[in-house]
Protein backbone atom coordinates (compact mmCIF):
# COMPACT_ATOMS: atom_id res chain seq x y z
CA UNK A 1 0.00 0.00 0.00
CA UNK A 2 0.90 3.52 -0.32
CA UNK A 3 3.30 5.15 2.90
CA UNK A 4 0.10 6.84 3.50
CA UNK A 5 -2.08 4.34 4.15
CA UNK A 6 -2.76 0.97 5.74
CA UNK A 7 -0.21 -2.14 4.34
CA UNK A 8 -2.02 -5.07 2.85
CA UNK A 9 -0.97 -7.26 6.33
CA UNK A 10 -2.69 -4.37 8.24
CA UNK A 11 -6.15 -4.38 6.39
CA UNK A 12 -6.18 -8.61 6.01
CA UNK A 13 -5.85 -7.84 9.94
CA UNK A 14 -8.74 -5.25 10.18
CA UNK A 15 -10.88 -7.23 7.90
CA UNK A 16 -10.06 -10.60 10.12
CA UNK A 17 -11.23 -8.32 13.37
CA UNK A 18 -14.53 -7.58 11.50
CA UNK A 19 -15.28 -11.08 11.24
CA UNK A 20 -14.54 -11.53 14.92
CA UNK A 21 -16.95 -8.89 16.20
CA UNK A 22 -19.48 -9.31 13.70
CA UNK A 23 -19.74 -13.04 13.25
CA UNK A 24 -18.98 -13.81 17.01
CA UNK A 25 -16.01 -15.56 18.40
CA UNK A 26 -16.65 -18.83 16.89
CA UNK A 27 -16.36 -17.51 13.33
CA UNK A 28 -13.13 -18.82 11.36
CA UNK A 29 -12.07 -16.50 8.25
CA UNK A 30 -9.19 -16.00 6.45
CA UNK A 31 -8.57 -12.87 4.05
CA UNK A 32 -5.93 -12.12 1.52
CA UNK A 33 -5.19 -8.51 0.06
CA UNK A 34 -3.58 -8.31 -2.73
CA UNK A 35 -2.40 -4.70 -4.47
CA UNK A 36 -1.99 -5.39 -8.15
CA UNK A 37 0.06 -2.72 -10.18
CA UNK A 38 -0.74 -3.59 -13.91
CA UNK A 39 0.73 -2.19 -17.03
CA UNK A 40 -0.15 -3.26 -20.92
CA UNK A 41 1.13 -1.76 -24.22
CA UNK A 42 -0.69 -3.03 -27.29
CA UNK A 43 0.66 -2.41 -30.90
CA UNK A 44 -1.02 -3.33 -34.08
CA UNK A 45 -0.49 -2.70 -37.46
CA UNK A 46 2.68 -1.97 -36.55
CA UNK A 47 2.65 0.88 -34.59
CA UNK A 48 1.39 0.94 -30.70
CA UNK A 49 -2.07 2.33 -30.07
CA UNK A 50 -2.73 1.78 -26.74
CA UNK A 51 -1.07 2.44 -23.87
CA UNK A 52 -2.53 1.11 -20.60
CA UNK A 53 -1.82 0.87 -16.23
CA UNK A 54 -3.87 -0.28 -13.75
CA UNK A 55 -3.49 -0.19 -9.90
CA UNK A 56 -5.83 -2.44 -7.39
CA UNK A 57 -6.75 -3.46 -4.15
CA UNK A 58 -8.40 -6.24 -3.91
CA UNK A 59 -9.67 -8.38 -0.66
CA UNK A 60 -10.67 -11.54 -1.24
CA UNK A 61 -12.58 -13.16 2.89
CA UNK A 62 -13.98 -16.60 3.06
CA UNK A 63 -15.69 -17.46 6.28
CA UNK A 64 -16.78 -20.41 8.09
CA UNK A 65 -19.80 -20.14 11.00
CA UNK A 66 -22.21 -22.73 12.20
CA UNK A 67 -20.61 -25.47 9.80
CA UNK A 68 -21.13 -23.37 6.56
CA UNK A 69 -18.90 -21.68 4.92
CA UNK A 70 -18.96 -19.02 2.36
CA UNK A 71 -16.50 -16.06 0.38
CA UNK A 72 -16.86 -12.80 -0.73
CA UNK A 73 -14.47 -10.26 -2.34
CA UNK A 74 -14.40 -6.58 -2.87
CA UNK A 75 -12.25 -3.88 -3.43
CA UNK A 76 -13.35 -0.71 -1.37
CA UNK A 77 -10.52 -0.33 1.62
CA UNK A 78 -12.17 1.96 3.70
CA UNK A 79 -13.60 1.47 7.00
CA UNK A 80 -17.29 1.34 5.15
CA UNK A 81 -15.70 -0.92 2.22
CA UNK A 82 -14.61 -3.85 4.72
CA UNK A 83 -17.51 -3.65 7.05
CA UNK A 84 -19.82 -4.16 3.73
CA UNK A 85 -17.80 -6.93 2.68
CA UNK A 86 -17.63 -9.15 5.98
CA UNK A 87 -21.46 -8.27 6.71
CA UNK A 88 -22.63 -9.44 2.85
CA UNK A 89 -20.20 -12.69 3.24
CA UNK A 90 -21.41 -13.38 6.95
CA UNK A 91 -24.89 -13.55 5.26
CA UNK A 92 -24.32 -15.31 2.64
CA UNK A 93 -22.65 -18.13 4.91
CA UNK A 94 -25.87 -18.43 6.71
CA UNK A 95 -27.97 -18.89 3.77
CA UNK A 96 -25.47 -21.39 2.65
CA UNK A 97 -25.71 -25.63 2.45
CA UNK A 98 -23.54 -27.07 5.74
CA UNK A 99 -20.21 -27.72 4.59
CA UNK A 100 -19.55 -31.33 6.23
CA UNK A 101 -15.90 -31.18 4.68
CA UNK A 102 -14.30 -27.76 5.80
CA UNK A 103 -10.96 -28.73 6.68
CA UNK A 104 -10.51 -26.02 8.81
CA UNK A 105 -7.30 -22.80 8.61
CA UNK A 106 -4.02 -22.69 8.37
CA UNK A 107 -2.32 -22.85 11.47
CA UNK A 108 0.50 -20.45 12.22
CA UNK A 109 3.50 -21.49 10.00
CA UNK A 110 6.46 -19.79 8.74
CA UNK A 111 6.12 -18.93 5.10
CA UNK A 112 9.19 -20.11 3.03
CA UNK A 113 11.39 -17.54 1.69
CA UNK A 114 10.68 -16.41 -2.09
CA UNK A 115 12.95 -14.94 -4.53
CA UNK A 116 13.61 -11.15 -4.34
CA UNK A 117 11.76 -9.43 -7.29
CA UNK A 118 13.52 -7.24 -9.71
CA UNK A 119 12.77 -3.63 -8.82
CA UNK A 120 13.48 -2.15 -12.11
CA UNK A 121 10.30 -4.84 -13.56
CA UNK A 122 8.46 -3.67 -10.69
CA UNK A 123 8.35 -0.14 -11.47
CA UNK A 124 8.70 -0.02 -15.42
CA UNK A 125 7.83 2.83 -17.16
CA UNK A 126 6.21 3.00 -20.66
CA UNK A 127 9.18 4.04 -22.83
CA UNK A 128 10.76 0.99 -21.23
CA UNK A 129 7.84 -1.00 -23.16
CA UNK A 130 7.83 0.79 -26.06
CA UNK A 131 11.66 0.29 -26.44
CA UNK A 132 10.67 -3.97 -26.92
CA UNK A 133 7.40 -3.25 -29.24
CA UNK A 134 10.07 -0.87 -31.39
CA UNK A 135 12.83 -3.58 -31.71
CA UNK A 136 9.92 -6.39 -32.53
CA UNK A 137 8.87 -3.65 -35.46
CA UNK A 138 12.08 -3.40 -36.57
CA UNK A 139 13.03 -6.99 -36.80
CA UNK A 140 10.29 -8.07 -38.63
CA UNK A 141 11.29 -6.19 -41.71
CA UNK A 142 8.58 -4.60 -42.50
CA UNK A 143 6.32 -7.35 -42.10
CA UNK A 144 2.79 -6.37 -40.54
CA UNK A 145 2.96 -6.70 -36.50
CA UNK A 146 0.90 -6.76 -33.45
CA UNK A 147 0.85 -7.73 -30.11
CA UNK A 148 1.43 -6.45 -26.24
CA UNK A 149 4.65 -6.18 -24.09
CA UNK A 150 3.28 -6.50 -20.02
CA UNK A 151 4.59 -6.23 -16.58
CA UNK A 152 3.11 -6.79 -13.43
CA UNK A 153 3.74 -6.13 -9.66
CA UNK A 154 1.37 -7.74 -7.19
CA UNK A 155 2.02 -7.11 -3.36
CA UNK A 156 -0.02 -9.39 -1.20
CA UNK A 157 -1.23 -10.36 2.35
CA UNK A 158 -2.63 -13.46 3.97
CA UNK A 159 -4.29 -13.51 7.56
CA UNK A 160 -6.74 -15.80 9.53
CA UNK A 161 -8.32 -16.09 12.65
CA UNK A 162 -5.80 -18.75 14.18
CA UNK A 163 -3.03 -15.89 13.83
CA UNK A 164 -1.42 -17.15 10.37
CA UNK A 165 -0.11 -14.33 8.44
CA UNK A 166 2.34 -14.35 5.18
CA UNK A 167 2.90 -11.82 3.10
CA UNK A 168 4.95 -12.08 -0.01
CA UNK A 169 6.06 -9.95 -3.69
CA UNK A 170 5.78 -11.18 -7.27
CA UNK A 171 6.75 -9.30 -10.42
CA UNK A 172 6.09 -10.60 -14.25
CA UNK A 173 7.02 -9.24 -17.57
CA UNK A 174 5.96 -10.92 -20.83
CA UNK A 175 6.00 -10.37 -24.52
CA UNK A 176 4.10 -11.80 -27.21
CA UNK A 177 3.50 -10.59 -30.71
CA UNK A 178 2.66 -12.21 -34.07
CA UNK A 179 4.21 -11.38 -37.57
CA UNK A 180 1.76 -10.98 -40.81
CA UNK A 181 2.68 -12.23 -44.54
CA UNK A 182 0.05 -12.53 -46.79
CA UNK A 183 -2.60 -13.77 -44.27
CA UNK A 184 0.18 -16.14 -42.57
CA UNK A 185 0.79 -15.49 -39.00
CA UNK A 186 4.03 -16.41 -37.17
CA UNK A 187 4.34 -15.62 -33.47
CA UNK A 188 6.84 -15.40 -30.86
CA UNK A 189 6.35 -15.17 -26.94
CA UNK A 190 8.05 -15.04 -23.73
CA UNK A 191 7.66 -14.54 -20.31
CA UNK A 192 10.71 -13.75 -17.74
CA UNK A 193 11.18 -12.59 -13.81
CA UNK A 194 12.52 -9.03 -15.57
CA UNK A 195 11.84 -6.64 -18.20
CA UNK A 196 15.60 -6.99 -19.15
CA UNK A 197 15.76 -10.47 -20.16
CA UNK A 198 12.74 -9.84 -22.80
CA UNK A 199 14.46 -9.05 -26.16
CA UNK A 200 11.70 -7.73 -28.84
CA UNK A 201 14.46 -8.10 -31.41
CA UNK A 202 15.02 -11.44 -31.03
CA UNK A 203 10.96 -12.32 -30.78
CA UNK A 204 10.48 -9.94 -34.08
CA UNK A 205 12.52 -11.76 -35.93
CA UNK A 206 11.32 -15.14 -35.18
CA UNK A 207 7.76 -13.61 -35.80
CA UNK A 208 8.87 -12.57 -39.11
CA UNK A 209 10.95 -15.76 -39.76
CA UNK A 210 7.91 -17.73 -39.63
CA UNK A 211 5.72 -16.09 -41.22
CA UNK A 212 8.04 -15.90 -44.08
CA UNK A 213 8.03 -19.94 -44.06
CA UNK A 214 4.43 -20.24 -44.00
CA UNK A 215 3.40 -18.89 -47.46
CA UNK A 216 1.68 -20.97 -49.64
CA UNK A 217 0.44 -23.91 -47.48
CA UNK A 218 -0.42 -27.38 -48.62
CA UNK A 219 -2.97 -29.50 -47.32
CA UNK A 220 -2.45 -32.98 -45.80
CA UNK A 221 -5.43 -35.66 -44.96
CA UNK A 222 -6.23 -36.64 -41.20
CA UNK A 223 -4.22 -39.58 -39.94
CA UNK A 224 -1.52 -39.59 -37.36
CA UNK A 225 1.61 -38.08 -37.77
CA UNK A 226 5.25 -37.83 -35.63
CA UNK A 227 5.32 -34.05 -34.50
CA UNK A 228 7.57 -31.97 -33.26
CA UNK A 229 5.74 -29.37 -30.64
CA UNK A 230 7.39 -25.62 -30.02
CA UNK A 231 7.33 -24.58 -26.55
CA UNK A 232 4.16 -22.70 -27.28
CA UNK A 233 2.44 -26.11 -28.27
CA UNK A 234 3.84 -28.14 -25.35
CA UNK A 235 2.38 -25.35 -22.50
CA UNK A 236 -0.98 -26.11 -23.67
CA UNK A 237 -0.31 -29.70 -23.11
CA UNK A 238 0.93 -28.61 -19.69
CA UNK A 239 -1.56 -26.89 -18.73
CA UNK A 240 -4.35 -29.59 -19.30
CA UNK A 241 -2.45 -31.90 -17.22
CA UNK A 242 -2.47 -29.31 -14.61
CA UNK A 243 -5.76 -28.65 -14.61
CA UNK A 244 -7.38 -31.87 -15.22
CA UNK A 245 -5.11 -35.02 -14.58
CA UNK A 246 -2.89 -33.20 -11.12
CA UNK A 247 -5.67 -31.79 -9.65
CA UNK A 248 -6.83 -33.48 -5.84
CA UNK A 249 -10.41 -32.35 -6.48
CA UNK A 250 -10.37 -34.42 -9.53
CA UNK A 251 -8.31 -37.21 -8.82
CA UNK A 252 -10.76 -37.74 -5.11
CA UNK A 253 -13.48 -37.84 -7.70
CA UNK A 254 -11.82 -40.36 -9.99
CA UNK A 255 -12.19 -37.91 -12.80
CA UNK A 256 -8.21 -37.67 -13.34
CA UNK A 257 -6.01 -39.95 -15.47
CA UNK A 258 -3.41 -39.47 -12.34
CA UNK A 259 -2.43 -42.84 -10.46
CA UNK A 260 0.28 -41.94 -8.24
CA UNK A 261 3.42 -44.82 -8.37
CA UNK A 262 2.33 -46.05 -12.34
CA UNK A 263 4.56 -45.40 -14.90
CA UNK A 264 2.30 -43.65 -17.14
CA UNK A 265 4.35 -41.04 -18.87
CA UNK A 266 7.87 -41.87 -21.23
CA UNK A 267 10.84 -42.23 -19.47
CA UNK A 268 12.27 -38.93 -20.57
CA UNK A 269 9.43 -36.97 -18.58
CA UNK A 270 9.86 -35.47 -15.42
CA UNK A 271 6.73 -33.00 -14.39
CA UNK A 272 7.85 -30.18 -11.19
CA UNK A 273 5.62 -27.79 -10.01
CA UNK A 274 7.96 -24.91 -9.35
CA UNK A 275 6.90 -21.63 -7.90
CA UNK A 276 9.69 -20.36 -6.05
CA UNK A 277 11.96 -20.62 -9.36
CA UNK A 278 10.41 -17.36 -10.33
CA UNK A 279 9.68 -14.26 -8.28
CA UNK A 280 6.11 -15.49 -7.30
CA UNK A 281 4.07 -15.30 -4.00
CA UNK A 282 5.95 -17.76 -1.59
CA UNK A 283 1.86 -18.81 -0.31
CA UNK A 284 -1.49 -20.26 -1.42
CA UNK A 285 -4.71 -18.76 -0.88
CA UNK A 286 -5.05 -20.55 2.50
CA UNK A 287 -1.85 -19.02 3.08
CA UNK A 288 0.12 -22.43 2.98
CA UNK A 289 3.44 -21.91 1.55
CA UNK A 290 3.95 -23.19 -1.40
CA UNK A 291 7.03 -24.65 -2.47
CA UNK A 292 8.46 -27.10 -5.63
CA UNK A 293 6.29 -30.81 -5.94
CA UNK A 294 7.45 -33.17 -8.21
CA UNK A 295 4.54 -34.53 -10.34
CA UNK A 296 6.10 -36.66 -12.47
CA UNK A 297 9.70 -38.52 -11.93
CA UNK A 298 11.15 -40.57 -15.11
CA UNK A 299 8.06 -41.12 -16.27
CA UNK A 300 6.70 -41.68 -13.00
CA UNK A 301 3.34 -40.43 -11.61
CA UNK A 302 4.62 -39.48 -7.73
CA UNK A 303 1.93 -36.75 -6.73
CA UNK A 304 -1.35 -34.38 -7.66
CA UNK A 305 -1.89 -30.75 -6.36
CA UNK A 306 -3.98 -30.49 -3.01
CA UNK A 307 -5.23 -28.14 -0.89
CA UNK A 308 -6.63 -28.11 2.84
CA UNK A 309 -9.69 -29.67 1.21
CA UNK A 310 -8.74 -32.32 -0.68
CA UNK A 311 -5.83 -33.29 1.40
CA UNK A 312 -8.27 -34.30 4.45
CA UNK A 313 -9.83 -36.38 2.28
CA UNK A 314 -7.50 -37.61 0.88
CA UNK A 315 -5.30 -38.40 4.39
CA UNK A 316 -2.12 -36.30 3.12
CA UNK A 317 -0.90 -32.58 3.66
CA UNK A 318 -1.78 -29.54 1.66
CA UNK A 319 1.13 -29.00 -1.17
CA UNK A 320 0.20 -25.49 -1.34
CA UNK A 321 -1.46 -25.53 -4.34
CA UNK A 322 -5.07 -23.92 -3.07
CA UNK A 323 -6.63 -21.19 -5.49
CA UNK A 324 -9.63 -18.58 -4.92
CA UNK A 325 -12.75 -20.88 -5.82
CA UNK A 326 -10.62 -23.86 -4.85
CA UNK A 327 -14.08 -25.56 -3.63
CA UNK A 328 -15.30 -25.33 -7.21
CA UNK A 329 -12.44 -25.89 -9.73
CA UNK A 330 -9.53 -27.88 -7.50
CA UNK A 331 -6.21 -27.03 -6.46
CA UNK A 332 -4.10 -26.16 -9.42
CA UNK A 333 -0.28 -26.76 -10.42
CA UNK A 334 0.31 -23.22 -11.98
CA UNK A 335 4.00 -23.25 -12.78
CA UNK A 336 5.03 -26.64 -14.20
CA UNK A 337 8.18 -27.07 -15.54
CA UNK A 338 8.35 -30.12 -18.27
CA UNK A 339 12.15 -31.68 -18.45
CA UNK A 340 13.90 -34.82 -18.91
CA UNK A 341 16.79 -36.26 -21.50
CA UNK A 342 17.80 -34.08 -23.86
CA UNK A 343 17.31 -34.70 -27.95
CA UNK A 344 20.97 -34.81 -28.51
CA UNK A 345 23.86 -32.38 -29.95
CA UNK A 346 22.04 -29.72 -30.96
CA UNK A 347 22.15 -28.51 -34.54
CA UNK A 348 22.99 -25.28 -35.81
CA UNK A 349 19.28 -23.12 -36.59
CA UNK A 350 18.24 -23.59 -40.10
CA UNK A 351 20.13 -26.81 -41.01
CA UNK A 352 16.80 -28.76 -41.69
CA UNK A 353 15.42 -26.50 -43.69
CA UNK A 354 15.79 -25.37 -47.19
CA UNK A 355 13.68 -23.12 -49.55
CA UNK A 356 10.91 -21.61 -48.47
CA UNK A 357 10.13 -22.72 -45.06
CA UNK A 358 14.22 -21.63 -44.30
CA UNK A 359 12.63 -19.62 -41.62
CA UNK A 360 10.62 -22.41 -39.86
CA UNK A 361 13.03 -23.75 -37.15
CA UNK A 362 13.82 -20.89 -34.95
CA UNK A 363 16.10 -22.34 -32.39
CA UNK A 364 18.73 -24.83 -32.38
CA UNK A 365 16.83 -27.62 -30.05
CA UNK A 366 13.99 -27.22 -32.43
CA UNK A 367 15.88 -28.04 -35.21
CA UNK A 368 18.16 -30.78 -33.45
CA UNK A 369 14.24 -32.90 -33.03
CA UNK A 370 13.47 -31.58 -36.30
CA UNK A 371 16.82 -33.90 -37.61
CA UNK A 372 15.18 -37.15 -36.46
CA UNK A 373 12.02 -37.09 -38.48
CA UNK A 374 11.68 -38.74 -41.48
CA UNK A 375 8.30 -37.66 -42.01
CA UNK A 376 5.60 -35.88 -39.31
CA UNK A 377 4.80 -32.07 -38.56
CA UNK A 378 6.49 -29.43 -37.10
CA UNK A 379 3.98 -27.33 -34.80
CA UNK A 380 4.41 -24.08 -33.70
CA UNK A 381 0.43 -23.40 -31.46
CA UNK A 382 -2.19 -24.94 -30.20
CA UNK A 383 -5.50 -23.59 -29.82
CA UNK A 384 -9.31 -23.55 -29.02
CA UNK A 385 -8.26 -26.71 -27.42
CA UNK A 386 -11.24 -28.22 -25.39
CA UNK A 387 -11.64 -31.46 -23.50
CA UNK A 388 -14.07 -34.26 -24.68
CA UNK A 389 -12.86 -36.81 -21.81
CA UNK A 390 -11.87 -35.88 -18.50
CA UNK A 391 -10.81 -38.83 -17.09
CA UNK A 392 -8.08 -39.79 -20.46
CA UNK A 393 -7.80 -36.53 -21.16
CA UNK A 394 -9.01 -36.74 -25.04
CA UNK A 395 -8.41 -33.11 -26.11
CA UNK A 396 -9.96 -31.59 -29.35
CA UNK A 397 -8.15 -27.76 -31.02
CA UNK A 398 -6.61 -26.44 -33.78
CA UNK A 399 -2.96 -25.91 -35.08
CA UNK A 400 -2.20 -21.97 -35.33
CA UNK A 401 0.49 -19.90 -36.28
CA UNK A 402 2.81 -22.18 -38.80
CA UNK A 403 2.26 -26.30 -39.19
CA UNK A 404 5.12 -27.49 -41.91
CA UNK A 405 5.64 -31.21 -43.35
CA UNK A 406 9.13 -32.17 -42.41
CA UNK A 407 11.00 -35.13 -44.45
CA UNK A 408 14.09 -36.55 -44.23
CA UNK A 409 14.76 -34.14 -41.23
CA UNK A 410 14.23 -31.66 -43.87
CA UNK A 411 11.02 -28.93 -43.24
CA UNK A 412 10.18 -28.95 -47.14
CA UNK A 413 6.37 -27.37 -47.04
CA UNK A 414 4.44 -25.04 -45.06
CA UNK A 415 0.75 -26.96 -43.74
CA UNK A 416 -2.98 -25.64 -43.65
CA UNK A 417 -3.98 -25.43 -40.37
CA UNK A 418 -5.57 -28.65 -39.19
CA UNK A 419 -7.82 -30.13 -36.27
CA UNK A 420 -6.50 -32.83 -33.62
CA UNK A 421 -8.16 -35.37 -31.31
CA UNK A 422 -5.88 -36.68 -28.92
CA UNK A 423 -5.27 -37.87 -25.67
CA UNK A 424 -2.47 -35.80 -24.25
CA UNK A 425 -1.10 -38.58 -21.41
CA UNK A 426 -1.05 -41.17 -24.36
CA UNK A 427 0.75 -38.84 -26.29
CA UNK A 428 3.54 -38.57 -23.64
CA UNK A 429 3.26 -41.84 -22.64
CA UNK A 430 6.00 -44.58 -22.28
CA UNK A 431 8.03 -45.09 -25.51
CA UNK A 432 5.74 -42.12 -27.23
CA UNK A 433 8.57 -39.16 -26.65
CA UNK A 434 11.21 -39.26 -28.82
CA UNK A 435 13.00 -36.24 -27.97
CA UNK A 436 13.24 -33.50 -25.35
CA UNK A 437 14.92 -29.69 -25.91
CA UNK A 438 17.49 -29.51 -23.63
CA UNK A 439 16.23 -25.62 -23.00
CA UNK A 440 12.56 -25.12 -21.25
CA UNK A 441 10.92 -21.68 -22.44
CA UNK A 442 8.72 -19.78 -19.91
CA UNK A 443 5.27 -19.15 -21.79
CA UNK A 444 2.69 -16.55 -20.39
CA UNK A 445 -0.42 -17.25 -19.12
CA UNK A 446 -3.62 -15.07 -18.51
CA UNK A 447 -4.11 -16.35 -15.38
CA UNK A 448 -2.31 -14.23 -12.93
CA UNK A 449 1.10 -15.53 -12.10
CA UNK A 450 0.75 -18.69 -13.96
CA UNK A 451 3.29 -19.66 -16.55
CA UNK A 452 4.38 -23.16 -18.10
CA UNK A 453 8.10 -23.69 -19.03
CA UNK A 454 8.02 -25.85 -21.94
CA UNK A 455 11.31 -26.96 -24.56
CA UNK A 456 10.18 -28.02 -27.86
CA UNK A 457 8.85 -31.92 -27.77
CA UNK A 458 9.60 -34.61 -30.31
CA UNK A 459 7.17 -37.35 -30.05
CA UNK A 460 6.07 -40.31 -31.94
CA UNK A 461 2.04 -39.98 -32.82
CA UNK A 462 -0.34 -37.04 -32.49
CA UNK A 463 -4.32 -37.92 -34.32
CA UNK A 464 -5.47 -35.06 -36.70
CA UNK A 465 -8.68 -35.33 -37.57
CA UNK A 466 -9.05 -33.48 -40.85
CA UNK A 467 -8.56 -29.06 -41.28
CA UNK A 468 -9.41 -26.30 -39.33
CA UNK A 469 -12.26 -25.90 -40.81
CA UNK A 470 -13.73 -29.29 -39.81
Amino acid sequence: MRADGPTELELAGQVIELVRRLGGPAAQAEAVVTRADLALTRFANSAIHQNVAESTVGIRLRVHVDGRTAAGSGSVVTANGLRALVERTLAAARLCPPDPGWPGLAPPTPAPLAPPVDEATAHAEPDQRADRVRAFVAAAGGLSTAGYCRTAHRSSAYANSTGHTAQGRSVEAAMDGIARQGGADGVARHCADRLSDIDGAELGGRAAAKAQAAADPIELPPGHYEVVFEPAAVADLLQNLSWYGFNGKRYAERQSFAEPGADQFDRTVTLVDDPLSASGLPFDAEGTGRRALTLVEGGTTRAVAHDRRTAVEAGAESTGHAVAGGATWGPMARNLRLSGAAAGPASPVGRSTTGAAAGAVVDSDTAALVAGVRRGLLVTDLWYTRVLDPKSLVVTGLTRNGVWLVEDGTVTRAVRDLRFTESYPQALGPGAVLGLGARPVRQPDRVDGAWWAAPPVRLASWHFTGGASG
